[in-house]
C-alpha cells in the first residue's frame, strides 16, 4: 500500500468514528472494537445447578459402594435377619391380646389329681420299714395308696439309682408325670399289668421324697409349663 492509499484508508477510519467517541473506541487501523456481552443471569444460575446436582450424584453413589463392601446395605441387612431368624415374629392370635393371654394360661396337658392315681410303695433297700413311710408321706400328700411292702423278686436288692415307676403300657403317662414329681431320678418301666395303678418301688439310692414345696412346685411347671425363650437374632 502506498502512501497516499494510507492516507486515504486513515481519514475513512477517521470518518467512521462515531462523535465523541473516542479513546478505545476509537476506530482505528483494520479491526473493529467488539463489545463484551454481558453473560445471562440465568445460565450461570443453571451453571450453579447443575454443578451441585452433579456433586450430590457423585456422594451418593460413593456412599453406596462404601456400604456394599461394607456389608451395611439395608438389602443385605434384611436378608440376614430374615436368614437367622425365620420365626422371630410370632402369629397374630385371633381375638387379640385376651385370647393370646387365655391361650397361653391353658395347661399343657390335662394332669389327673393325686387322688386319681394309686400308688404300690415296695422297699428293694435293706433298709426296715422304708415303703410304709413313704407311703403315709405319699397319703398326706393326697395319692391313694395301695400295697405296701418288700419288693417283689425280680427288684429285691436290685434297684441302685432313686426308684422305679412300673405300670402297665396302658398307663397314662401324664399319671407317672405327677408321681414323679414326688421324688427325683426315677425310670419309668412296663409290665403286663391290666389296671391303672403304678408301682413305686424305692432303690438304694433314695434318700427321702421331694419337700412339699418343691414338689408343688414341680407339679405347677409341669402344668404349666415355661414358654420356650425367643431366637436372639
Amino acid at each position: 500500500m502506498g502512501i497516499a492509499d494510507g492516507r486515504h484508508y486513515a481519514a475513512l477510519m477517521s470518518m467512521l468514528t462515531p462523535p465523541g467517541l473516542g479513546g478505545k473506541y476509537r476506530v482505528t487501523g483494520a479491526a473493529y472494537p467488539r463489545m463484551s456481552r454481558k453473560r445471562s443471569l440465568r445460565r450461570i444460575v443453571l451453571t450453579a445447578l447443575g454443578a451441585v446436582l452433579a456433586l450430590a450424584v457423585i456422594s451418593y453413589g460413593a456412599l453406596q459402594l462404601i456400604d456394599v463392601f461394607r456389608g451395611d446395605s439395608p438389602k443385605r441387612n434384611t436378608a440376614a435377619g430374615a436368614g437367622d431368624c425365620p420365626t422371630a415374629r410370632p402369629a397374630a392370635v385371633k381375638g387379640g391380646p385376651a385370647a393370646a393371654a387365655s391361650t397361653a394360661a391353658k395347661p399343657a396337658v390335662v394332669l389327673p389329681q393325686p387322688g386319681q392315681i394309686t400308688v404300690n410303695v415296695y422297699n428293694a433297700t435293706p433298709r426296715a420299714g422304708l415303703a410304709k413311710a413313704v407311703g403315709d408321706e405319699l397319703k398326706k400328700r393326697g395319692f391313694v395308696i395301695g400295697s405296701v411292702g418288700n419288693a417283689p423278686a425280680d427288684f429285691d436288692k436290685k434297684v441302685p439309682g432313686t426308684g422305679i415307676l412300673l405300670g402297665s403300657p396302658a398307663t397314662d403317662k401324664a399319671a407317672f408325670a405327677v408321681l414323679g414329681t414326688q421324688l427325683a431320678g426315677t425310670t419309668q418301666q412296663n409290665d403286663t399289668r391290666e389296671g391303672a395303678d403304678i408301682d413305686l418301688i424305692l432303690g438304694d439310692a433314695f434318700k427321702e421324697l421331694s419337700t412339699k414345696e418343691d414338689a408343688d412346685k414341680a407339679l405347677a411347671l409341669l402344668a404349666n409349663p415355661a414358654p420356650a425363650p425367643a431366637k436372639n437374632c
